[in-house]
């Protein structure tokens, strides 16, 4: 009896030895494919683990089931969207599970971009939920805040991290709450002499500053520029705004006619800045808009090389625009 109580004993810990190897063991060899699973909302422990095994993963669903319950983690696997990385062993395979380590994905919004180049990104992302994609602009800002009524500008330009399978209303609702973190705290650093009334005035010069320049080095005094002839009473004569006023219209051209054509955001026939802003505004647009550099000048006309040469007046503008321009 003594005997065959110690046969037993020595099967079961070499059994359980063997679990506990097995436990260790990488599911999927390095250097293999990562696999995407789900666990759908009420998967039981035995549900979630066969689950994993249909996904074509090569790991035992009954020993992947008794190490959850072995571990006191059965009743803690959460549902979702995961990704099995080679290398992962089953105890870090149920970790995943119990912490809700979902499969990541990212999108890119990129400085100077409009709304519309956003929701186009946005509506084809495949790893997105696509929960707005019938909701008009709108409708589509109604669900993310009271507050404004157009969506231009209010999204801050950034890569956003989220889990597969998440609806875009997330996308939309962190990139407005980090553009409203953003322009708040310029807002509170603000030089207290410029011409603004409100944030969002700060915002819509912000985009177009965005607009105007792509080197970040340039844009406070470019906002200085456009701060002067604000407080001058001069018109922003700015293309981008008259480039966004003619919309489908545009066709890479800016012609006599263009510049003459009244729109609400044509800033050579309106005064002071247009009614919204007219794209999405990264930090250096918001900081330079909020923290313009001190200057004199009035004018500044592009080199062709991405730079800016700067005028305190009409006949040394003129000079620089022969010189670069024509």
């Amino acid at each position: 009896m003594t005997k065959f109580f110690l046969i037993l004993l020595a099967a079961a810990l070499l059994a359980l030895g063997a679990f506990a190897f097995w436990a260790q063991q990488p599911v999927l060899a390095p250097g293999a494919a990562a696999i995407d699973f789900s666990i759908k909302a009420g998967s039981g422990v035995r549900s979630a683990a066969q689950q994993i095994a249909s996904e074509n993963i090569p790991v035992n669903p009954l020993l992947l089931e008794a190490l959850a319950r072995a571990t006191g983690k059965s009743a803690r696997l959460k549902a979702g969207n995961y990704e099995l990385k080679p290398g992962t062993t089953p105890l870090r395979l149920i970790n995943q599970l119990v912490r809700g380590e979902f499969a990541q994905e990212s999108l890119s919004i990129i400085e100077g971009w409009t709304f519309r180049q956003m929701r186009d990104a946005i509506a084809l992302h495949p790893a997105l939920k696509h929960d707005t994609a019938l909701l008009s602009d709108t409708e589509l800002l109604a669900r993310i805040t009271p507050d404004y009524k157009v969506p231009e500008g209010l999204f801050f330009p950034d890569t956003y991290l989220f889990a597969k399978g998440s609806s875009d209303l997330q996308i939309y609702r962190q990139a407005h709450a980090t553009l409203l973190k953003r322009l708040n705290a310029a807002w509170e650093q603000r030089d207290l002499s410029l011409p603004y009334k409100t944030a969002y005035e700060a915002l819509t010069m912000a985009s177009i500053i965005e607009k105007e320049t792509g080197q970040k080095a340039e844009r406070r005094m470019i906002a200085g520029v456009f701060i002067n002839r604000l407080k001058t009473g001069m018109l922003l004569q700015t293309d981008p705004t008259v480039i966004y006023g003619m919309g489908s219209k545009y066709q890479g051209v800016i012609r006599k006619s263009d510049l003459l054509t009244d729109t609400p955001f044509n800033t050579y026939t309106r005064a002071g800045l247009p009614p919204t802003p007219i794209a999405l505004p990264g930090n250096a647009a918001l900081t330079a808009a909020l923290r313009p550099e001190t200057t004199d000048a009035l004018y500044f006309v592009a080199r062709g090389d991405g730079s800016s040469v700067f005028s305190t007046n009409l006949p040394e503008h003129n000079r620089a625009v022969n010189k670069y321009q024509r």
